[in-house]
């Protein structure tokens, strides 16, 4: 049963009136990354089609759980709101403490996108696809080492949950982020990484990156000729990036449905995804149920994947 509270019943009156003034759009990581990127692709036409502007707050800082606190503690008017992450609302409580509870003081709105993992090697390692590269890994355990941008990152936590998965066991090297975590690669000091599509297919096509697998239950729009992880005997592997919009909780209902209906045009209009496909995103929306599903769902998994060898939040 979801422990969801999707708004509080209508209030008709101010659902009329509703935006009174500017939407507040907190943006959990610093201007230039994918959230900004997609909240600025966004908003102009959330402000066209609501007469109000929406402005992008990028408030960085405790891996997402500042802007998290500040959209939970706003009046639930529909004038603040979150572009909400995929780790930041589903690994984070496993993480940390946090003073706030994602199932109980936001509510969703809608996905927005979504953008899957790519699994690469050095162009060292003498395996040509991804049943070679376990075997390789079994044969020389502990042999490998992965790359990452930090404790409970994207990028460790996928390699941690496929290393469970295919039975190997592998070295974890932390970088200062996705881009030296990469170089890392690129320069032989690691040898595998679950990194970013759009980042990775350049050196894929230049021979320095081996791409085994992406990690999407169905092949990526992006790189539609890779198999996935899950159609290559690790059914069920799903392990994307994603952003989502959500509110306070006990926003009125009428609110977070028009929110909901402008979100949609906005991301469905063809400009949008062209620039969303741009940045390796892929549209992706749904109703405000099935976002609080899949939070849901992955917060169990990441829990159990944090859980089980003992990871700690830095």
């Amino acid at each position: 049963m979801l422990g969801w509270a999707f708004g509080s019943p209508t209030n008709a009156q101010a659902a009329d009136a509703y935006p009174t003034r500017p939407i507040r759009l907190l943006v959990p990581f610093a201007p230039g990354g994918g959230a900004d990127t997609l909240a600025r692709i966004l908003t102009p036409k959330l402000h066209a089609a609501m007469g109000q502007a929406w402005v992008v707050d990028n408030r960085g800082g405790a891996a997402g759980n500042l802007a998290t606190e500040i959209v939970v503690t706003a009046a639930p008017d529909g004038h603040t709101a979150l572009m909400g992450f995929s780790s930041a609302l589903t690994v984070n409580p496993a993480l940390y403490k946090l003073p706030f509870r994602v199932e109980q003081d936001l509510a969703p709105v809608t996905l927005l996108a979504t953008a899957q993992y790519i699994l690469v090697l050095h162009a060292s390692v003498a395996a040509g696809n991804l049943k070679e590269f376990v075997a390789l890994a079994k044969a020389k355990l502990g042999g490998f080492n992965y790359a990452s941008a930090g404790v409970g990152s994207p990028l460790h936590l996928a390699s941690e949950l496929f290393q469970k998965r295919a039975g190997i066991s592998m070295a974890h090297i932390i970088y200062k982020g996705g881009g030296p975590a990469a170089a890392s690669v690129l320069a032989g000091e690691t040898q595998v990484l679950f990194g970013s599509v759009a980042s990775s297919l350049p050196h894929v096509k230049t021979g320095r990156l081996k791409a085994l697998a992406t990690t999407g239950i169905q092949r990526t729009k992006v790189a539609p000729e890779l198999p996935t992880i899950a159609e290559q005997g690790y059914a069920g592997f799903d392990v994307s990036s994603w952003y989502s919009l959500l509110l306070p909780a006990k926003t009125p209902v009428a609110i977070v449905n028009r929110v909901q209906g402008e979100m949609l045009k906005a991301v469905a209009s063809a400009d949008v995804q062209q620039a969303m496909s741009r940045q390796g995103l892929e549209p992706d929306t749904g109703m405000p149920r099935e976002l609080a599903a899949r939070i849901q769902r992955e917060t169990a998994m990441w829990a159990q994947v944090i859980r089980d060898p003992g990871i700690k939040g830095e």
